[in-house]
């Protein structure tokens, strides 16, 4: 049903055209994840389900996927105004 956004996604990892919120980083290290954890997630997840900010009313994506020691691991992200991927949170379910 996301396969766009999803492949969409996958291409700014490949590219590095993404960022971590200050809030996704500090959750991140909390669970011990690295940044190759995260990139791990989004080329080998899949998205549960999408979201309609409060604030912004922009959609952002819920991504299930693995860790490079193949632990669950979720994040919510959206693509920015800009283009870029952004990393809104990270968290182990």
């Amino acid at each position: 049903m996301f396969d766009r956004i999803l492949k969409e996604m996958r291409d700014k990892i490949r590219k590095l055209e993404y960022i971590m919120t200050i809030h996704a980083d500090d959750e991140m290290n909390d669970d011990c994840l690295t940044i190759f954890d995260i990139e791990r997630c989004v080329l080998t997840g899949r998205i549960l389900e999408r979201q309609k900010d409060k604030d912004t009313s922009e959609w952002k994506y819920r991504i299930n996927g693995q860790t490079l020691s193949d632990n669950e691991v979720e994040i919510v992200a959206k693509i920015s105004p800009t283009g870029k991927l952004v990393i809104i949170t990270v968290y182990m379910p």
